[in-house]
């Protein structure tokens, strides 16, 4: 049997319809190579029709919630493809990302991909960013709450590709041996900021985080930490793990030095 090239792994938290619509943009795309791993966190039930299916589809039960991180691990442990793919149940697919995302990392060794990331209006979001800070972090929830905007980010851009600093976790191709190298989603989060310590500890290995703009996938933002108290509170404990993590405090202080050095 031929080895997938891509392991889709997407988590449910009681998605019915936004997943019964990602499968289906899936079986649309008639890809042979890929597999699907799904996740239900809470209880749901599917009626697929397998056997008829381009490509294989398992379906993990848990007998508990988990968090983000722990659910992708999990998948990944039982995957078998060549790159290993974080998706979002809320992403829908117009067109066939695949190919492009894979010939980026081929031609970018070493490489986190994703493709660009529009809404429903066609707006880009900003799923591709500079390492956060406390103050940013600060500035961003004041601008939210007093409806202000905040200056865009500058990014470095080469041709077709942005080189970010991270990507958010709504859509990511790792290649498996860097997502194994870097031991995948770290469990300390429950949920958030998940994507920018594996981005941050993959840059500081060495790896390259990338984003293609000639492809792109809509994004049904949920939204929740903005409306939802509980998960306001789980974003804000997790931005404190990660500005208290071995990998933002090396990031931090190789700035600090780069800065200097430049005086």
């Amino acid at each position: 049997m031929m080895t997938p090239r891509f392991s889709i792994s997407i988590v449910s938290h009681g998605h019915g319809k936004y997943i019964e619509r990602l499968i289906e943009d899936l079986i649309r795309l008639n890809r042979s190579d890929i597999e699907v791993i799904l996740t239900l966190n809470l209880p749901e039930s599917f009626v697929f029709d397998f056997p008829a299916l381009p490509f294989d589809l398992r379906v993990i039960k848990n007998d508990r919630i988990k968090g983000f991180a722990r659910n992708h691990n999990a998948a990944f442990a039982i995957s078998n493809g060549d790159n290993f793919v974080i998706l979002n149940p809320d992403i829908k697919l117009g067109f066939d990302p695949f190919d492009v995302m894979l010939s980026t990392i081929k031609e970018n060794p070493n490489s986190i991909c994703a493709p660009l990331i529009v809404n429903k209006q066609n707006k880009i979001e900003d799923s591709a960013r500079n390492f956060p800070s406390p103050i940013l972090l600060g500035k961003r929830l004041l601008s939210r709450a007093f409806h202000f905007s905040l200056p865009l980010e500058v990014l470095t851009v080469r041709g077709d590709v942005i080189v970010p600093d991270w990507v958010a976790g709504m859509f990511m191709v790792v290649p498996r041996e860097i997502y194994g190298r870097l031991h995948g989603l770290s469990e300390r989060y429950h949920m958030y900021f998940e994507d920018v310590d594996l981005c941050a500890r993959a840059r500081l290995a060495g790896y390259q985080v990338l984003v293609n703009q000639r492809v792109s996938v809509i994004h049904e933002a949920q939204r929740d930490s903005h409306r939802k108290l509980r998960y306001l509170s789980w974003h804000i404990q997790s931005a404190m793990k990660f500005f208290t993590s071995s990998a933002y405090l090396r990031i931090s202080a190789n700035r600090l030095r780069a800065n200097m050095s430049r005086k």
